[in-house]
């Protein structure tokens, strides 16, 4: 992809990576390599550096709670599970997301 196009993929995915964590969390809770694996395996992030950040914020902000629980290994895994508050902004993304999506199609189909 040309740095322009990649310039833009960023920024599309700094817009929707909280909500694509809060979709992942839905399914259930998860810890955070696994949530980086998921996110850098469907393009959605090029790396965890930027995925703990964001996570520290959903906490603080109460979309996601966490806990601690070691590992076999020994190393203690902080495990991150989705709030009703974060079922919430969830929701209702996905309706914006729903209403907006159609809409930016519909303009890249037309013909200047």
């Amino acid at each position: 992809m040309a740095a322009d196009g990649e310039r833009i993929a960023t920024n599309i995915r700094k817009g929707v990576l909280e909500y694509c964590v809060l979709a992942l969390l839905s399914r259930g809770e998860m810890y955070g390599l696994q949530l980086a694996d998921e996110l850098v395996e469907r393009g959605l992030t090029a790396s965890e550096g930027s995925l703990y950040p964001l996570l520290a914020r959903m906490r603080d902000a109460g979309s996601v709670t966490t806990r601690w629980e070691s590992a076999d290994s020994g190393r203690a895994r902080r495990y991150y599970e989705i709030t009703d508050t974060g079922r919430e902004q969830l929701a209702l993304f996905a309706e914006v997301w729903r209403g907006m999506a159609p809409q930016v199609g519909a303009l890249l189909k037309e013909e200047p």
